[in-house]
């Protein structure tokens, strides 16, 4: 039986290399600096938040679309019977 860790590499993280413009990386290098973290770490999460931001943009889209193709009588019947019990619930307060 063979150990299962000896065959993992050093790291549980994929590696991984980019081509990047010169300033580009020398703004990430001194930003990983200041921040105290490996420019790997910074990396990580300046892709991170991308793809989170990407994600929320598609979604936004898709919704988008979605209500697009809706027309407001598909919702009329429900939105004026929604307005006449509110104002039948609400005929008698003394606001």
């Amino acid at each position: 039986m063979f150990d299962k860790r000896l065959y993992c590499g050093y790291t549980s993280n994929m590696k991984t290399a980019v081509s990047l413009p010169d300033r580009l990386y020398e703004e990430a290098e001194k930003t990983a600096q200041a921040m105290g973290i490996p420019r790997s770490q910074l990396f990580a999460k300046a892709l991170k938040e991308f793809l989170e931001r990407h994600r929320r943009e598609n979604i936004t889209e898709r919704l988008n679309r979605v209500y697009s193709e809706t027309t407001s009588d598909e919702f009329g019947d429900i939105s004026n019977g929604g307005l006449e019990s509110l104002r039948e619930l609400t005929r008698n307060d003394s606001w």
